[in-house]
C-alpha cells in the first residue's frame, strides 16, 4: 500500500503529495487524515495523509517507508482532508499550512533526536560488521539504548555525564545510529491514581495485620473503607495530611493499585450551570424555527441569513434548532466573534444541553483545548461553540452550523491561510447536507446581497443563494431604546470641552441614582491616542511603523499597538526641547479616569485588550457586572455585541465617528453596525433603555439610519454608493501586498506584478466578465516592523479563475522572493484593506 503524504515544510516546491510506502504494521492504522513522521532529505517531518493507493506510477525501490504513526484515532476526517484542498486552492495558500490550521496547537510538531543501537553497525573504515572492542561503560550505555529501543540524544548525555566523547565515538563509529522523531508539544495530562482492592470488606483485616507503628496506613485504609472508589493520589495526601510513602507501601504489598490515569483538562469543571427549558416561541421566532427545522429534517444544504433585530430571541431559535439536528443523530457548530461572548453563550448552552458542549477558543490553556478537541474526536460531545477556528470540528455528521453576529470582521483570518469561517462553513455544510443560519441585527452587505435575485441566477455549489429570515420585533414586544444624537460641535461651543455632553453626564447620574447599569463604548484602548509637542508640532511615532504610539497610564508608556514597541513617557521633546509636550485624543483609560472624577464613588470596570489579557479575564469582568457588583461597564468595541443584562438601561458611544474617517470603503457600514448593536444592550428586558451617541458628523447616512435602527435605510444608500464605486458586493476583490525593508525594490516588485496582472487579465477576460487592477500603491499603514509595504487589488465580477491569474503573476517574482526576502500576501475577499 502507497500514501500520498503533504508534508510539514510550507513552500513552493513542497506545496503537493509526496509518495511513501506504508509499511505492513501499519497498514490496518493508516487511513485518510492520519498524521505520521516521515524521512524528508536527512531528517524525520510531520506529514498528513492525504490518499491511500495500491500501486504508484513511481519506482516502488526508491520510496521511503513512513517511519511513525502518531495518532491511533486520526485527528483529521477524510472531508477535512478534502477542505484544506479547497482552502489551499481559494485562499491560495499551502496546503500544509490550511491542514496545520485544523488541529489545536498541542499536535504541532516539534522535533527530537533520538539515538539507536545498530545492531549490524560497527567502526567505519572497512571494518563495517567489527564491534568496537569493549571500553568500560560502552555496554552499559548499549544496553539502556536497547531496552528504551530509542533514547533522546539529550537524555542519553545526561545519564552517562562523564561519557559524553564516548557516545559521541559510538554515533562517529555507526555502533549508535540518529534518527529524528516527531512529537507532539502536549499529551494527555495523567495522574497517579489509587485504587482499592475489588473486594472492599478486606481491608478491615488488612487494618488488623499491620502492626501499631503503621498508623498512616491504617489510615488509608479507614479511609478507602469509607471511600471505596479510585482517589487520585496528590487529592488523598492532602485530605489525610500523610507522604506517599504511605501509600507506596500499601502498593508494595498488593493491597492496594497504583495506575496513571487520563485527566481531562476541563475548563468549566469548577462551574455548574442551572439547566434550562426550551421557551415559548413567539409567532416570528416560530416562522424561522420552522423554517430551519425543515433544513435540518431534508439533510440538503441550505444557508439562511437571519436579520433579526437585538433582544429579538435569536438565541433561542438557535437552541431550539440545534436540539432538533442532535434529535436526528446529528452534530452542531456555533461559532461566535468575540471571546467576550464566549461566558455568556457557554452559560446558555452548557444549561441547555449540558456534557454535550465542547468549547473552543484562544483564552483555554493549550492542555484544556486540546482536550475539549479530543472530546470531539472521540465522539463526546455533539455541539461545538467557538470562535473562528472552531468550524474545523472534526465532526463526522454535521446538520447544522450556526455563526452568530455574521457582519464580524473577526470572522476572517488575517494570516495565512486567510480564510472567511462563513465561507468554510458553506463548503463544509455542502459536503454533510447541512444547514448554515448566518444571525445578525446588521448584516453584512455581502450576506444580503446573497438573497436577492442577481444572486440566485448566479448562484453556485461554491456560492449559493441564502435565504432570508426576518424577526423585526423584539420579545414580548419591548420597545427598542430611544437613541439621541449629541452634536459635540455645539458642546464645544456652548464651553464644554469634557468627553461627555451635558446630555450623558446627566443621564449616567439619573442611572447611578435608580441603581440601573450603563455600558460606554470607546473605541480606543490606552490613555491618549497620540503624543504631541504645542510648541513645535513634533508628534511621537513608532521607529519601526509609521503609526503615532499611544500613551499608556498605567505604565507611563508610549506605545505602538502594531509591533509592541514600547518608550518610557515623554517630558521634554525629542525635537525642540520643549516641556509643553501633551497627550491628545482620548483612550478608554483616560475616561476611566475621568468617570472616577465627575462621579465620585461610582464602580466601573474598564474592558480592553489591556485588561483581559489574563486567562478567565473576559468572564470575570461579566460575572462582576452581572452581579450587579458595577455601576458601568466601559470598553472598546468587544462590549458592543452580544451580551444580555437585564439591568442595562443607558449605553453611551463617546466617539461614534471614530471609525468613520479610515481608509476603508467600508467604514460607513462598520459605524452603522457597532452603533445598532451597541444601542442594542440597552432595555433588553423589563426596564426601557435609552441612547446617547456623541459625534462630530451628526449628519452621516450611518449615523442617522443607526439613531433610527432603520437597517433597510442605511442599507439602500450604502448600496448605491458600492455599487457607483465597484465595491462589494457588486465586485470581488484580492488584495496583493508586498513587504521588504528597500523601497527601490518594493516599488520594481509592484509594478512588475501589476504589469503581469494587465497582461493576463486581457488575455482571461470573457464575455459578461470585468477586470480592473489597481496600484501598485504604498499600503495605508507603510511601514510596520521595519519594512514598507505596498499593495495591489484587484477588483473583478463574474466566474473567472483568479486564483490562476494571481499565481501567475505572482510568479514573476519568485526570484526576488528567494534571493532577497521579499514576502508577498494574497488575501481574497479581504476585510481589512489597511
Amino acid at each position: 500500500m502507497y500514501a500520498k503524504v503533504i508534508v510539514d515544510v510550507p513552500a513552493k516546491p513542497t506545496n503537493r503529495a509526496f509518495d511513501y510506502v506504508v509499511p505492513e504494521a501499519m497498514k490496518d492504522l493508516v487511513t485518510v487524515g492520519s498524521r505520521v513522521g516521515v524521512p524528508f532529505g536527512p531528517r524525520t517531518v510531520q506529514g498528513f495523509v492525504v490518499e491511500l493507493h495500491e500501486g504508484t506510477e513511481l519506482d516502488p525501490a526508491k520510496l521511503k517507508p513512513i517511519a511513525q504513526i502518531l495518532d491511533l484515532i486520526p485527528p483529521l476526517t477524510p472531508e477535512l482532508v478534502k477542505l484544506a484542498r479547497w482552502i489551499s486552492r481559494t485562499y491560495l495558500c499551502h496546503e500544509i499550512t490550511a491542514l496545520q490550521a485544523m488541529i489545536p496547537g498541542a499536535l504541532k510538531a516539534k522535533y527530537e533526536r533520538h539515538v539507536k543501537v545498530d545492531e549490524h553497525g560497527g567502526r567505519r573504515g572497512g571494518h563495517e560488521n567489527v564491534l568496537m572492542l569493549p571500553v568500560p561503560n560502552q555496554e552499559e550505555i548499549l544496553n539502556y539504548v536497547r531496552k528504551q529501543e530509542t533514547v533522546r540524544l539529550e537524555t542519553l548525555l545526561e545519564k552517562f555525564a562523564g561519557d559524553t566523547l564516548l557516545v559521541k565515538q559510538l554515533l562517529e563509529d555507526g555502533v549508535l545510529t540518529e534518527v529524528h522523531m516527531v512529537k507532539d508539544r502536549m499529551s494527555a495530562k495523567k495522574a497517579l491514581t489509587v485504587f482499592p482492592p475489588e473486594n472492599p470488606e478486606q481491608l478491615a483485616a488488612w487494618q488488623e495485620e499491620l502492626p501499631a507503628r503503621a498508623a498512616k496506613q491504617k489510615l488509608v485504609l479507614e479511609y478507602l473503607q469509607k471511600h471505596p472508589e479510585p482517589i487520585k493520589l496528590t487529592e488523598l495526601l492532602s485530605r489525610l495530611h500523610i507522604t506517599a510513602a504511605a501509600v507506596k507501601g500499601l502498593a508494595e504489598r498488593g493491597w492496594v493499585r497504583l495506575e496513571e490515569v487520563e485527566v481531562q483538562r476541563d475548563p468549566y469543571a469548577s462551574r455548574t450551570f442551572r439547566p434550562t427549558s426550551p421557551l415559548p416561541l413567539t409567532p416570528e421566532q416560530q416562522k424561522v424555527f420552522d423554517c430551519i427545522k425543515d433544513a435540518v429534517l431534508s439533510g440538503e444544504q441550505r444557508v439562511f441569513l437571519l436579520n433579526g433585530v437585538t433582544g429579538s430571541g435569536k438565541t433561542e431559535v438557535y437552541l431550539q434548532s440545534i436540539q432538533t439536528c442532535l434529535d436526528q443523530g446529528r452534530e452542531a457548530i456555533v461559532l461566535v466573534p468575540e471571546i467576550s461572548l464566549t461566558p455568556q453563550m457557554v452559560e446558555r448552552f452548557k444549561g441547555r444541553f449540558g456534557n454535550r458542549v465542547a468549547v473552543l477558543h484562544s483564552r483555554l490553556s493549550h492542555g484544556e483545548r486540546y482536550d475539549e478537541w479530543r472530546k470531539i474526536v472521540r465522539r463526546e460531545v455533539s455541539v461545538v461553540i467557538g470562535a473562528r477556528s472552531a468550524v474545523f470540528a472534526p465532526f463526522t455528521k454535521i446538520g447544522l452550523i450556526i455563526i452568530d453576529e455574521e457582519h464580524e470582521s473577526t470572522y476572517k483570518q488575517e494570516e495565512s491561510p486567510k480564510y472567511h469561517a462563513r465561507d468554510v462553513a458553506i463548503a463544509r455544510a455542502s459536503e454533510h447536507g447541512a444547514a448554515v443560519v448566518l444571525g445578525s441585527a446588521t448584516p453584512s452587505l455581502e450576506s444580503m446581497y446573497r438573497t436577492g435575485r442577481e444572486a440566485v441566477l448566479s448562484a453556485t455549489p461554491d456560492r449559493p443563494a441564502f435565504e432570508l429570515l426576518t424577526m423585526t420585533s423584539r420579545v414580548e414586544g419591548r420597545p427598542l431604546p430611544r437613541v439621541h444624537i449629541v452634536d459635540m460641535r455645539e458642546e464645544l461651543k456652548n464651553g464644554n470641552r469634557s468627553m461627555f455632553s451635558r446630555a450623558l453626564y446627566k443621564a449616567i447620574e439619573e442611572r447611578l441614582h435608580k441603581k440601573e447599569q450603563t455600558v460606554l463604548l470607546l473605541n480606543r484602548r490606552g490613555y491618549a491616542t497620540f503624543v504631541m509637542c504645542r510648541t513645535c508640532g513634533y508628534v511621537a511615532n513608532c521607529p519601526h511603523c509609521d503609526i503615532s504610539l499611544t500613551y499608556h497610564q498605567s505604565s507611563r508608556a508610549i506605545r505602538c499597538h502594531y509591533c509592541g514597541y514600547a518608550e518610557r513617557e515623554l517630558t521634554a521633546c525629542p525635537d525642540c526641547g520643549s516641556e509643553h509636550i501633551r497627550h491628545f485624543g482620548t483612550g478608554t483609560q483616560r475616561v476611566e479616569e475621568e468617570l472616577s472624577k465627575l462621579f465620585p464613588g461610582i464602580r466601573v470596570i474598564r474592558m480592553d485588550v489591556d485588561t483581559t489579557t489574563e486567562k478567565g479575564s473576559h468572564e470575570k469582568w461579566l460575572t462582576i457586572f452581572k452581579n450587579r457588583q458595577a455601576d458601568l461597564l466601559l470598553g472598546t468595541q468587544m462590549v458592543a455585541k452580544g451580551l444580555d443584562f437585564p439591568h442595562v438601561t443607558l449605553v453611551g458611544a463617546l466617539a461614534a465617528d471614530s471609525v468613520l474617517n479610515l481608509p476603508d470603503f467600508r467604514a460607513a457600514e462598520r459605524t452603522f453596525q457597532l452603533l445598532t448593536q451597541v444601542a442594542g444592550r440597552a432595555g433588553r428586558h423589563e426596564l426601557p433603555g435609552e441612547v446617547f451617541v456623541q459625534t462630530y458628523t451628526p449628519e452621516h447616512y450611518s449615523i442617522l439610519s443607526a439613531s433610527k435602527h432603520d437597517y433597510q435605510g442605511f442599507m439602500l444608500k450604502e448600496m448605491l454608493m458600492r455599487k457607483q464605486h465597484n465595491y462589494p458586493p457588486f465586485h470581488r476583490l484580492v488584495l496583493i501586498t508586498l513587504s521588504h525593508e528597500q523601497v527601490q525594490l518594493l516599488i520594481r516588485s509592484g509594478e512588475a506584478v501589476a504589469a503581469r496582472l494587465k497582461e493576463l487579465a486581457s488575455q482571461m477576460q470573457a464575455e459578461g466578465t470585468e477586470l480592473e487592477v489597481l496600484g501598485p500603491v504604498a499600503s495605508p499603514i507603510s511601514r510596520i516592523k521595519d519594512r514598507y509595504r505596498f499593495q495591489c487589488m484587484i477588483k473583478y465580477r463574474g466566474e473567472m479563475d483568479i486564483a490562476g491569474l494571481v499565481q501567475q503573476a505572482v510568479a514573476v517574482l519568485d526570484d526576488a522572493v528567494k534571493q532577497r526576502k521579499l514576502t508577498v500576501s494574497v488575501d481574497v475577499d479581504p476585510q481589512i484593506l489597511m
